[in-house]
């Protein structure tokens, strides 16, 4: 199991503790976790996009000239894809991008994304976050002492100073543990969590 140093706030060491070689352990697989986040990315498309066919287009009711005679190529309907104010030939019509994942699926990319974050060193694990009111220098404080930059807050309980405290904070965002996600692990840089969140998450994905 990797072992993993437990901070507090100004960055002091408090503790070690063992994490779960299931959850942030796993060898990478990048190509996986691609695919995951490809296809939860997809999945949040709307897929309204329309455009009208000859079928559903008004007017064209009527032949716009004789077929022979005029010099001109024939045609049967002013609303053909070549004429102007025409129909659109096959084009984007409303469907789903959805592609199935399944459960275990998004277990995994999480845990690859997890263990790469504690492989590389980019995860820290805080004894606790605490504020004693809402105050953004105080969060920026510990950011800066974290070195946490473009950083991903995991706690285990809510903590409405924390959350407002960040609110401000650009590149900087704090969730609960069951909000956490693959394209936040993936997008932000650095990931702190709480030790109590490491336990939940622990529990919930190992």
């Amino acid at each position: 199991m990797p072992e993993i140093v437990v901070v507090n706030q100004k960055s002091k060491q408090v503790s070690k503790r063992m994490l779960n070689s299931a959850v942030f352990g796993l060898d990478a697989d990048a190509d996986f976790v691609h695919r995951v986040l490809t296809a939860l990315a997809a999945a949040q498309r709307a897929g309204t996009h329309s455009t009208k066919t000859r079928s559903t287009i008004s007017g064209g009711g009527k032949k716009p000239f004789k077929q022979k005679g005029t010099g001109r190529a024939r045609q049967g309907t002013i609303r053909a894809a070549q004429m102007r104010h025409g129909a659109i030939a096959h084009g984007p019509q409303p469907r789903s991008y959805e592609t199935r994942i399944n459960k275990k699926e998004r277990r995994r990319a999480l845990c690859l994304a997890l263990s790469e974050h504690a492989r590389s060193g980019s995860l820290t694990v805080l004894d606790k976050l605490a504020f004693k009111a809402p105050k953004t220098k105080d969060f920026v404080k510990v950011v800066d002492t974290l070195e946490g930059r473009n950083s991903l807050f995991v706690l285990a309980e809510e903590n409405a100073n924390a959350v407002l405290s960040s609110r401000n904070v650009p590149n900087t965002k704090v969730v609960m543990d069951g909000q956490l996600n693959l394209y936040d692990l993936v997008k932000y840089d650095r990931l702190v969590m709480t030790e109590a969140a490491v336990e939940k998450i622990e529990g919930h994905l190992a």
